[in-house]
């Protein structure tokens, strides 16, 4: 049952389009149009509402932006509404409106139910809407890795469980083997490394520096320096104050103070505030005193050792040799220890980190074997499955005698270290595994298997791709599959069961196709036609419904060129008859 379907979109200012509205069927909705018409616009006008690349040059000449707007009806259990209403969505009852726009200078903005939203939304959404297949696809379909994705899809879980285990370790493998190629290609630049700090620390370690010593010992070889200054200087400031021994004559400090304290002491009582004056007056007797026993002090205990000075500066010496390799100062030296001793220990450590990343590179090597071996095992009994539901999809598609196999392979490592070891062989390993997938095709009986990309023709790649989506369609289904031109390089009855595939694919899902040819236009639930005027442009009816006689006349257009000829309106009148009794 189809819970997602598209149900129109709406194209203004886009290339060739001025105003169009497209609306689709929800089974199988066929564009056609002459050449330059504007078909490809509406791939375009999807990829735009699916999240696609915007272009300035896509914005029609003389307009300021082209605007692309898309109705989609979905059931509200269905992951695009729940992942809408997430973003801040709303339904219109029932329907999801999405619009992008793109300015003439290239700007572009989408809104996703009236909720204007990051373009990257639209692409999440797309994920669960729709499959699109273009000629480049085709090209897409010929590289082996895309043939491997292919399997690995229709393989389902079988395969995603082991590759989810299997990339996990891979990528573990990686860091590991980065980080231990890193230990072992720097052994020489570490080992100096650690040769030079072990030094250091060796050098700090028997100077035995004590924080803030360095400060301490300068002061010390100033004071001892100049302890004969410092000593006279002090004798003679404490004479000043208190008087010299030998000169009992002589004035002082300490005596004229007591003099004037012994001028004021006898009339302070007249006036309190000589009184006060004179109190200060002791106050400054009792100072000097203090400070002239405390120069007398300085001078007894300076020390003027000559021998002490020399082991000052011999002390100091040896610290300055630390401060000019290690630091500006002992604290400095002090720091830059803690920080080398920390990086010393890590270094030291690494023989054994690297024992250690030996041992879980080895674990991982082993682990990663026998999950690539897991993924083989599934992938080879997929590719069988995959090979015979393709093969029978071709019969279908007018090519009854061709076969489709994989070749599942790997290559073995010129080293053992470079590769795992898958079935008792050193083979070549990747992200997603170690097997080398290819899809080859036996067009007819006795032609050799080749790879499809040397082996098939256009036509015949466009048949395979549709039969690969289809059985896809059965096992891992999009609501939408829009087909652009898929069918190139196919004509003759081999278009016929292209489009009466196509209608089988449209039972279960929404199929929109643009093509070329009647054969497969025939076979639409509906039938759209962009048409342009004379001057190139496409109208704002440019995308008409083609029903009844007007479908015959296009149909007949498409096959003789002559809308008109009776021969080709039989021919179309037959195609229709023939569609609507495949149904």
């Amino acid at each position: 049952m189809v819970v997602v379907v598209l149900e129109e979109m709406r194209i203004r200012a886009l290339g060739v389009i001025d105003d169009a509205v497209v609306e689709l069927s929800p089974g199988f909705t066929a564009v056609t149009g002459e050449t330059g018409a504007g078909k490809t616009m509406v791939v375009t006008s999807l990829g735009l509402l699916l999240g696609g690349r915007a272009d300035a040059a896509l914005v029609r000449i003389g307009a300021k932006a082209a605007v692309v707007e898309g109705r989609i009806t979905v059931d509200g259990r269905s992951a695009v509404a729940v992942r809408a209403e997430e973003a801040g969505a709303e339904l219109d009852d029932g329907a999801l409106l999405i619009s992008r726009t793109v300015s003439a200078e290239g700007r572009s903005r989408a809104h996703v139910g009236g909720r204007s939203v990051p373009v990257g939304l639209l692409g999440e959404l797309a994920d669960d809407l729709v499959a699109v297949h273009g000629q480049t696809d085709q090209q897409g379909l010929l590289r082996p890795a895309r043939q491997r994705q292919a399997l690995d899809r229709y393989a389902g879980a079988a395969v995603a469980g082991p590759l989810e285990k299997y990339g996990a370790a891979y990528r573990r493998l990686r860091a590991v083997a980065a980080e231990l190629d890193e230990l072992t290609t720097r052994a020489r630049e570490r080992a100096q490394e650690a040769d030079l700090l072990r030094f250091g620390l060796e050098e700090i370690a028997a100077a035995e520096p004590l924080p803030g010593e360095d400060t301490e010992l300068a002061a010390e070889a100033e004071r001892l320096g100049h302890a004969e200054a410092l000593a006279s200087a002090a004798t003679a400031a404490h004479a000043a104050l208190a008087g010299h021994p030998e000169d009992p004559e002589g004035v002082d400090a300490a005596s004229l103070v007591a003099g004037a304290h012994r001028a004021l002491e006898g009339v302070r009582s007249h006036d309190p505030k000589l009184a006060a004056l004179a109190d200060r007056i002791a106050e400054v007797g009792i100072l000097m005193s203090d400070v002239a026993g405390e120069l007398a002090g300085y001078a007894d205990d300076l020390d003027a050792d000559p021998r002490r000075l020399a082991v000052v500066e011999e002390r100091r010496a040896a610290l300055s040799h630390l401060t000019r390799k290690y630091g500006q100062d002992i604290a400095d030296v002090l720091a830059w220890a803690e920080q080398s001793a920390a990086r010393l220990a890590e270094l030291d450590g690494d023989d054994d980190r690297i024992g250690e990343l030996t041992a879980e590179r080895d674990a991982l090597r082993a682990e990663l074997g026998e999950l690539a071996q897991a993924l083989t095992d599934a992938r080879t009994e997929a590719a069988a499955r995959f090979a015979d539901a393709v093969t029978a999809e071709l019969a279908s598609l007018a090519m009854p005698h061709a076969r489709v196999t994989f070749a599942i392979s790997q290559s073995e490592a010129a080293e053992e270290t470079a590769g795992i070891e898958v079935g008792g062989r050193a083979v070549l390993f990747g992200p997603h595994g170690a097997d080398e997938v290819e899809l080859l095709l036996a067009p007819h009986p006795g032609a050799p298997p080749r790879p499809i990309a040397k082996g098939a023709s256009g036509g015949e790649l466009s048949r395979v791709m549709l039969a690969v989506e289809v059985v896809f369609a059965g096992s891992d289904p999009v609501p939408t599959y829009l087909f652009d031109e898929v069918d190139q390089g196919v004509g003759g009855k081999a278009a016929v069961e292209v489009g009466r595939r196509l209608a089988k694919l449209a039972r279960t899902a929404q199929v929109v196709v643009v093509t070329h040819l009647p054969q497969v236009a025939a076979f639409a639930d509906r039938h759209l036609v962009v048409e342009k005027t004379n001057d190139g442009a496409v109208t704002r009816s440019g995308v008409k419904a083609m029903e009844g006689e007007d479908r015959v006349r296009e149909l007949s257009r498409m096959l003789a060129g002559q809308e008109d000829s009776e021969l080709a309106r039989a021919h179309a009148e037959e195609l229709l008859e023939t569609a609507r009794a495949t149904r």
